[in-house]
């Protein structure tokens, strides 16, 4: 991500239940229905996305790993995966179909620093949000995000 991507328009409606100055017992009951997860095997990445997204009232969980988010429990809590393409053992879209073969609906937003039009159109075809390339804006994020809670 740049760091000169300061300024975002907020082009939807932020997730029922979590915006900022809500109840503190809404904020816990909705953040079970309305989690942000992060996987990507890039610590910075891990540590500066749920930052931000916090920012704009999300509640957010990091993984460092698709076998750790299946092990983590947060599986079913999850509305909204922020997936890297390419990992270490299981890849993002190792997880997409693994999630699919579980009966989980969990809208998907890709992110990879690597271009790949076949992987871009074969996770698209396969239900996934977005595919943004790295670095993308706050903006792109957002964007990706609001469709993703928006998906049935």
């Amino acid at each position: 991500m740049r760091a000169t991507d300061t300024k975002v328009w907020w082009t939807g409606t932020r997730p029922e239940g979590i915006l900022p100055g809500k109840g503190e017992s809404n904020m816990q009951s909705s953040s079970l229905r309305n989690l942000v997860s992060v996987v990507d095997d890039d610590e910075s990445i891990r540590e500066s996305l749920p930052d931000l997204l916090a920012q704009f009232g999300y509640t957010v969980q990091a993984f460092q790993s698709a076998q750790e988010f299946l092990a983590s429990g947060s599986v079913g809590q999850t509305r909204c995966l922020i997936l890297d393409v390419a990992m270490p053992g299981m890849t993002g879209p190792d997880l997409q179909r693994e999630l699919a073969r579980l009966g989980e609906s969990i809208a998907i937003v890709f992110i990879t620093a690597h271009s790949d039009e076949n992987t871009r159109t074969r996770v698209m075809a396969e239900g996934a949000v977005d595919y943004l390339m790295k670095p993308f804006s706050e903006a792109e994020l957002l964007g990706a995000l609001d469709a993703g809670f928006r998906k049935p």
